[in-house]
């Protein structure tokens, strides 16, 4: 599918199937452009040894891109044994993105796993997977009637970047693969920052250069809660 010109401050389309999984609520494909990625939520009533008897919950996320989600096939980290440096540091990522948004002492012992399969990678999997991971695991905490309990509020992510001196948001193969800055931003819906992830390819960024893409990942981030509600039903 090709991508329709966007204008450097446009955001690609957000579609959101929740309980994409017959049976599963907690089971969102969400999309952004051509990026697609299914994200499920489980709960396990257990935590990890270093929790147990605290009456704390915990969050963690997995993180996997299936053979044809890109023009080449990429081999299943399973098959060759080893996960890569690029899937765990997506991981911790999801997971800390969405252990912000909740508050875990009021879970219960329980742990919530959240699994990203990318079906369809076109850049910015890893904002996708925590934008989706956030919808399944607000409609898990809903079901548990923890939301209003728990639930801090809602977050979201957006890759945004400089080219030729311009901030451009939202980031797709072509545009991330030659910007000259690329930056993955994660906020909650009171405008706070969570994470920033900046890097200069070849290029350096000034202070302003930086504001202006923060102001331009906030911008987004704002569409994408409004839109998370919607697909959530949120009231």
């Amino acid at each position: 599918m090709t991508e329709k010109k966007r204008k450097r401050n446009e955001m690609r389309p957000i579609r959101m199937n929740v309980g994409y999984l017959k049976g599963v609520p907690g089971s969102v494909l969400f999309e952004m452009g051509n990026t697609r990625v299914l994200c499920v939520a489980t709960v396990e009533d257990t935590v990890p040894p270093f929790l147990r008897g605290s009456g704390r919950g915990w969050i963690t996320a997995e993180y996997g891109m299936l053979p044809r989600s890109s023009p080449k096939r990429i081999p299943r980290e399973s098959v060759k044994g080893k996960v890569k440096g690029r899937t765990q540091e997506i991981q911790r990522l999801i997971g800390r993105s969405l252990r912000a948004a909740v508050d875990l002492e009021k879970t219960g012992e329980r742990t919530f796993i959240i699994d990203c399969d990318v079906i369809e990678a076109d850049g910015g999997t890893r904002t996708a997977s925590i934008n989706g991971g956030f919808m399944a695991l607000a409609a898990v905490l809903r079901g548990l009637g923890l939301e209003k309990k728990a639930l801090k509020g809602f977050v979201a992510a957006i890759s945004v970047g400089m080219k030729d001196g311009k901030t451009i948001m939202d980031l797709d193969y072509v545009l991330d693969s030659s910007a000259d800055v690329d930056m993955n931003v994660v906020m909650n819906d009171r405008g706070e920052f969570i994470e920033v992830q900046g890097t200069a390819e070849g290029n350096t960024f000034s202070r302003e250069q930086l504001d202006g893409m923060l102001k331009s990942a906030g911008s987004g981030i704002k569409k994408i809660i409004k839109a998370q509600k919607k697909g959530l039903k949120w009231t």
